[in-house]
């Protein structure tokens, strides 16, 4: 018997153990007398079908072999090929996934958890249960997929390479959905676990922290942000490793780019693209063209026809990738502001729609730039009405999103367009609002009470 096969005899319930062997003796036929014949006494065989006796080793194959059945379905473990055909379907789902076929994927999914169900098959069932998440994901259920990656996170029996990654999936899941304090909470217990247990030195760990320095940034912990961003960038250079500096260089272009400076954020972004593209990751990929290309439109003069490249690129490439709904619909918003600044004002509405029907609810920010673009539409058309109407739709939108630096931004936008349409008490409340979510809060009240 080879080591294995010891090591879980010594972890295997004896009571399981037993009712397996007498099954399998009573489904050949057999007595308990033809079973035991010279290798033990029929009391021993009987104390050890009852689970009051464990065989030794060497007892245990002989029996297997007597019996006609596998050391390891004696054992409770899979047979090899019911193995191999879980593998072969979590591979056919992670396939589906990234070829954008979430739907296909579940199918996949549920059918080898069924099957995993009763059997010891850890580090197989780890990897469906992260498939899963990110099949709900990209299905528009992003509470469910937040349960499933929560629990990932929590069950300690999980490797830690797992749990990394469920973590990097539910920080940014958390930070896209505007809940920034969850993203960071969680991203620093999962990367606070990761070093206890040596896994900082991954590519897995590279992404968390850039992951979890966006999240700080967005609520703008700009300086503690940069500083964990140049650490993942160091730490990405020593390993080598494309995906992990791309992954680096991406979130560091995009704090340049909420920083104001483009022109730096671009290059960046760009040397990003060119790693990534030396592995096989789809979906960030392009997610990463989609960034580009919205760092493109925000130079001056705009880079309509290289952003247009890239975003219709990232529009193919999200078509048979594992992108969720989300990304789509900024990957669509891109395409939208490219529209709008080539003139195309009829055909960036009809973009600005597919905004709305792709994500659903479930981007508020992405929807209230798209209201707030339509807007500028139909001002650009001088049909102000409906400019006002898209602008205070925005407002609306934007309501829902917690103060942070991205929402910021759009409520200074917001400020402006809706005082050119004659909207000046609302103006007035965007440009508060504008304040408040970069954390700038009126001292008025204070210092009437130190006159007082």
């Amino acid at each position: 018997m080879d080591a294995r096969h010891a090591e879980l005899l010594g972890r295997t319930d004896r009571e399981a153990l037993g009712r397996r062997l007498r099954s399998a003796r009573q489904a050949r036929g057999l007595t308990q007398g033809q079973v035991a014949d010279e290798l033990m006494s029929v009391a021993y065989l009987s104390r050890i079908e009852s689970g009051h006796r464990r065989p030794t080793a060497p007892a245990l194959e002989t029996l297997a072999e007597r019996l006609g059945v596998t050391v390891d379905s004696l054992l409770g473990e899979p047979e090899r090929h019911v193995v191999d055909e879980i593998r072969l379907a979590l591979d056919y789902a992670e396939l589906s996934l990234e070829s954008g076929q979430p739907e296909d994927a579940e199918r996949h999914l549920h059918k080898a958890l069924d099957t995993m169900a009763a059997s010891r098959m850890a580090g197989l069932r780890e990897r469906a249960r992260l498939l899963h998440a990110r099949a709900l994901e990209a299905t528009n259920r992003e509470d469910d997929a937040v349960i499933e990656l929560e629990a990932i996170i929590d069950d300690r029996s999980a490797d830690g390479l797992t749990r990394i990654r469920a973590g990097i999936a539910l920080s940014r899941i958390y930070r896209e959905t505007g809940d920034l304090g969850r993203a960071i909470e969680c991203g620093e217990r999962v990367m606070a676990d990761m070093e206890e247990s040596g896994l900082e030195s991954c590519d897995e760990a590279v992404q968390l922290a850039v992951t979890v320095a966006a999240a700080h940034f967005e609520r703008g912990d700009t300086a503690h942000a940069v500083r964990l961003c140049r650490k993942a960038i160091t730490r990405a250079e020593s390993l080598g490793s494309p995906r992990a500096r791309a992954s680096a260089y991406w979130n560091a272009s995009v704090m340049q780019a909420n920083r104001g400076d483009v022109a730096a954020a671009v290059p960046l972004a760009e040397r990003a693209l060119a790693l990534l593209g030396e592995g096989q990751d789809a979906r960030n990929l392009a997610r990463l063209r989609t960034e580009v290309g919205r760092l493109q439109l925000e130079l001056d003069p705009p880079a309509i026809d290289e952003a247009r490249h890239n975003l219709e690129q990232a529009a193919a490439e999200m078509e048979w990738s594992s992108a969720s709904p989300v990304d789509r619909a900024w990957t669509l918003l891109g395409l939208a502001r490219v529209g709008f600044l080539a003139g195309d004002l009829t055909g960036s509405r009809a973009l600005v729609a597919q905004v709305h029907t792709t994500a659903d609810g479930h981007a508020p920010l992405a929807e209230a730039e798209a209201l707030t673009l339509e807007g500028r539409t139909y001002a650009a058309e001088g049909a102000t009405e409906l400019a006002a109407r898209s602008y205070q739709a925005a407002v609306l939108r934007l309501s829902a999103i917690g103060a942070d630096q991205s929402a910021a931004q759009l409520w200074f936008d917001l400020a402006d367009l809706l005082e050119g349409v004659g909207l000046a008490e609302e103006a007035l409340d965007a440009y508060r609002r504008a304040a408040a979510s970069t954390g700038l809060r009126a001292r008025v009240t204070s210092t009437t009470l130190a006159r007082s």
